[in-house]
């Protein structure tokens, strides 16, 4: 029988990140946060008493065997997300994982058919697809007509030298921290994957890329270009059609206002908590209610978009998909 209630959810490391998943799960009945698992024990009690948390674990590995967790959240550096999301699927439990899961396509078709074997739910945690940003746009986009032209953007000043995203060895970068968000919305814009990609990095002394610029074209003609970086404050999306506009200046978090511009005139819009809807979109697909928003399809194109990307910095040409 299958179970019912609230889904149980262990989160997988003390992370700063996790704070804003664990308020997106204080307001949703959907979602029970039950356990946390931290390779140090102090630091794993101080969270949990913190934020509520019942059960601490004092190691990953320990969290996966609790057989009163049903799901994990892995907040983990970019490149710890693939071994640990293979090491909680194998041991029984359904994953949502932060963006970007991974930029090589290998990792995500290995998930995604490890979870369809054993029957569980595995999905990539971009939280603003789940948000009324992503859901405006969609809205938007049949009044535009033929997508000729987008841009996005996402960039902050990260002006600290040690930080895991400037970590190569961890599968850092600008494009994977924040520029993921622009590659999903000049995705969700065109309305599939791109076909052709060009990219343009400035890589730092640590050997990730600390600003990337890049080109999607797309099979249905629309060219997109993306921007993102460590060393600027910059944020939106734009879509050109054949029979109008629209800007959002900031559908990824939110935080740069509301207000849309449609054909030169403002549209305000709600806000909402992403990371509830994300969690409740998660607890709907584990029950079986619906299938999560986000699966394969989507993490594939992410993946094979930004090794692309990435490919075409380092050789100076496009790369065709």
């Amino acid at each position: 029988m299958a179970a019912t209630g609230a889904l149980r959810l262990g989160i997988v490391s003390t992370a700063n990140i996790n704070a804003q998943l664990l308020g997106g799960a204080a307001e949703t009945d959907a979602v029970d946060v039950v356990a946390v698992g931290s390779r140090d024990d102090a630091k794993g009690r101080a969270f949990a008493e913190r934020h509520g948390i019942p059960t601490v674990h004092g190691s990953y590995e320990a969290l996966l065997a609790d057989p009163a967790v049903e799901a994990v959240y892995i907040a983990l550096p970019n490149s710890l997300h693939h071994p640990w999301t293979i090491a909680a699927l194998r041991a029984g439990k359904h994953v949502l994982v932060e963006k970007p899961y991974s930029a090589d396509p290998a990792d995500v078709e290995e998930a995604f058919d490890l979870a369809e074997q054993n029957g569980l739910v595995v999905a990539e945690a971009f939280m603003w697809r789940h948000g009324p940003g992503a859901r405006l746009i969609g809205e938007l986009l049949p009044q535009v007509g033929d997508v000729l032209t987008i841009r996005t953007s996402f960039s902050f000043a990260l002006t600290w030298e040690t930080d895991v995203r400037l970590d190569a060895g961890l599968a850092g970068g600008s494009l994977m921290d924040v520029g993921c968000y622009s590659v999903s919305g000049a995705r969700l814009a065109a309305g599939g994957d791109p076909v052709r990609v060009f990219g343009n990095a400035t890589w730092g002394p640590s050997g990730v890329d600390r600003r990337f610029h890049g080109e999607l074209e797309f099979p249905n003609g629309a060219v997109a270009q993306i921007m993102c970086g460590f060393d600027t404050n910059a944020r939106g999306i734009e879509v050109v059609g054949t029979d109008g506009w629209f800007q959002l200046p900031d559908p990824w978090r939110g935080e740069l206002g509301r207000t849309a511009i449609v054909n030169g005139e403002p549209r305000e819009y709600g806000a909402e908590n992403q990371y509830r809807l994300e969690l409740e979109d998660l607890a709907a697909a584990v029950r079986g209610t619906r299938a999560p928003l986000l699966g394969r399809d989507d993490a594939l194109g992410q993946a094979r978009t930004i090794q692309a990307l990435y490919r075409s910095a380092r050789e100076g040409a496009p790369v065709r998909l």
